[in-house]
């Protein structure tokens, strides 16, 4: 049930209005004066506000921009009711930000009219407002994504880096020593190791190869569940000491 919220200061107007609108079907609240239509709209905050523009002690133009600078406020729908029908009163109150007019005396259909356009042109806005919270929602959540990938990218490469240099420089020791054996034996052991520790690089690039294949953004999430990419790329064997 939608809620309306009537600031006018004449009585009878008020209750002839409020009589419609709960006809209706609508939830109605309402107030004398400006002051107590603020404090009604902050604490209920109506899905429309109707309120007249002549009143005493603070006017329709004060309400509106009293209610626009509260952030819980400014973007309930609010149609003046007024008696004047000068351009400049129109003009300003526009400006104010209001989104209808209705010129005293009013039809019931006028009224109804007016409410029944504002609250679905509410409904469309809060809609589309919906819609793009979920699409920015859905934005986020994609850049997330993306810098989980990329972080993902990032460790395995450090991770390759670490997994590499360890036989890369028992290839170099293996080398070094190769070329100062005076042995048959030693010679065979050096060359072993060399063949030990080139089979192991080739393992573990192919490794780095296939995990390429497998690392996408939708395979992050899993990888990570699994502490997978910080598990190193492959099974350390045993050190060689040449």
């Amino acid at each position: 049930m939608k809620k309306i919220l009537v600031i006018e200061d004449e009585w009878p107007v008020r209750t002839n209005i409020i009589d419609l609108l709960q006809l209706e079907g609508f939830e109605v609240i309402s107030a004398s004066h400006g002051q107590a239509g603020i404090q009604l709209a902050q604490e209920q905050l109506p899905d429309l506000i109707i309120c007249d523009v002549m009143m005493p002690k603070m006017d329709g133009f004060e309400v509106l921009k009293t209610l626009s600078q509260n952030p819980s406020t400014a973007a309930i729908p609010l149609v003046f009711l007024t008696a004047k029908a000068e351009r400049k009163d129109f003009r300003q109150g526009m400006e104010l930000g209001a989104y209808d007019y209705l010129t005293k005396p009013f039809t019931r259909a006028e009224l109804l009219g007016a409410v029944q356009a504002q609250l679905k042109r509410q409904e469309v806005i809060t809609r589309l407002y919906a819609a793009e919270c979920e699409q920015t929602e859905m934005l986020a959540n994609q850049v997330r994504d993306l810098q989980q990938f990329n972080d993902a990218q990032d460790l395995l490469l450090n991770n390759l880096i670490q997994e590499l240099r360890e036989p890369l420089s028992n290839i170099n020791m293996a080398m070094t020593m190769l070329r100062q054996a005076t042995s048959e034996e030693q010679r065979d052991r050096y060359l072993k190791v060399l063949q030990e520790e080139f089979v192991r690089e080739i393992t573990l690039l192919n490794q780095v190869s296939e995990l390429q294949k497998f690392l996408t953004p939708e395979n992050t999430k899993l990888l990570r569940q699994f502490n997978l990419l910080q598990s190193g790329l492959g099974h350390k064997s045993s050190d060689h000491k040449p």
